[in-house]
């Protein structure tokens, strides 16, 4: 089996660090730490629904996905300055709140929308796939701290979610790609999949050749072991930081959550709308 970077072996997952509340306001927040790859994922809760769910009582969950312009070796422009969204941004950001939505009941928060904000402070390969773990990790959290303060009734969360990235290499499976691998792969698998064992989506792109069934189904197993690891590394992580909130008292309230009993227009409002751009 061929070694790789930093002595890797094929299945090997990168160092994963996880530090949870990095925001003060924030209901929850992680910054993930794979590798190189850091990503930083923030939750928000806010009133109001998109137009296709007003009166539904149900709500909803988005995510935005952004790098920051110093994330890579050669600085990128911000999307405040082309004047447009960044096509590859809003692909992602669709992936995460998909992948989030597939593990949320919705009808549980009424007519208000989880906000899910991914920021790759830098990024060396599976930006995607680590904004995914952070947000579950950082949901998780958020759900923790809306119990407490009794901003909801019950979990919302019915299952959690982890992302690897997994590629084709000369007819060898590496899991958890950095940027060189990803560069160089035959075939590219970004997969989501639940703590329970399901998938959630499978996302494989030939990059330079084909591949078989065979070799899809490997690619798959060899994601639900890395996922498992993560889901451990999650739970250690957590029970060395539950002590940070308190049950017993309710923690202050993030300026979101504070805007849904304070009359503060909805997010989908017609002003909100005239503010953002939207």
């Amino acid at each position: 089996m061929t070694l790789r970077r930093q002595g890797r072996s094929c299945d090997q997952m990168r160092d994963v660090r996880i530090t949870y509340d990095i925001f003060g306001y924030a209901a929850g927040s992680v910054l993930l730490e794979l590798g190189n790859t850091k990503v930083l994922c923030s939750v928000s809760l806010q009133p109001g629904v998109p137009p296709f769910l007003k009166g539904k009582r149900t709500g909803w969950l988005t995510a935005e996905y952004a790098m920051l312009p110093t994330a890579t070796t050669v600085r990128t422009t911000r999307e405040s300055e082309q004047g447009r969204k960044n096509g590859r941004n809003v692909e992602i950001s669709r992936f995460i709140g998909r992948s989030l939505r597939a593990v949320v009941d919705l009808e549980k928060i009424g007519e208000r929308t989880i906000i899910i904000d991914c920021d790759v402070l830098q990024a060396d390969g599976s930006t995607r796939t680590a904004c995914i773990i952070a947000a579950n990790f950082a949901l998780e959290r958020a759900q923790h701290t809306w119990l407490a303060s009794r901003i909801i009734d019950a979990p919302i969360m019915h299952d959690g979610i982890a992302a690897v990235s997994v590629g084709l290499y000369n007819g060898q499976i590496l899991v958890d790609l950095d940027f060189s691998e990803d560069s160089n792969i035959d075939a590219d698998f970004n997969i989501v999949m639940t703590r329970s064992g399901q998938f959630v989506e499978v996302q494989g792109t030939a990059e330079r050749r084909p591949y078989t069934l065979q070799q899809c189904i490997l690619v798959q197993e060899a994601a639900m072991r890395a996922a498992q690891t993560l889901f451990c590394v999650g739970q250690e992580n957590a029970r060395h930081t539950k002590e940070r909130v308190d049950l017993k008292e309710a923690p202050v309230k993030s300026s979101s959550e504070r805007s849904i009993s304070e009359g503060k227009a909805p997010l989908f409002s017609l002003k909100n709308r005239l503010v953002s751009g939207m």
